[in-house]
């Protein structure tokens, strides 16, 4: 994991609340948190807890992942990989074998180019065979 960098977010926040064309009290109200606290958290002072970022992603209509990144707290490559699966769940045009039999294809083209996800079990709940090297 990634080490905290509170600087970075705190740049990012602001960039994405102006880009909202936000005031700093109207995203504080729209997440619930005081305006003195993001205020700090702007200024790399505070460290915001995943709860926190994630109220501040939804009142921004970002994802909660990419301040996870920012934050350190979260792995680029495994923010791509929730939003993949995240996608893949929510498509409504696919029915939910549809969706379990895509995420296996996902999971096996991802351990065949080295990169494990959570979840290395095959269908029937059995450990995976990993190719011998």
């Amino acid at each position: 994991m990634a080490s905290l960098n509170v600087g970075n977010l705190g740049e990012y926040l602001r960039e994405q609340r102006r880009t909202a064309q936000l005031s700093l009290r109207q995203l504080a109200e729209a997440a619930g948190v005081s305006n003195p606290y993001l205020s700090q958290i702007e200024r790399g002072l505070r460290k915001p807890s995943a709860d926190i970022l994630q109220q501040l992603a939804k009142a921004l209509r970002i994802s909660a992942e990419t301040l996870y990144v920012q934050a350190g707290i979260l792995d680029e490559r495994e923010r791509d990989e929730l939003e993949t699966r995240a996608v893949i769940l929510a498509d409504p045009s696919i029915n939910e074998r549809q969706k379990q039999v895509l995420l296996q294809i996902y999971e096996s083209f991802r351990k065949e180019n080295g990169l494990d996800g959570p979840d290395t079990t095959g269908a029937d709940g059995s450990e995976a065979d990993s190719p011998s090297h």
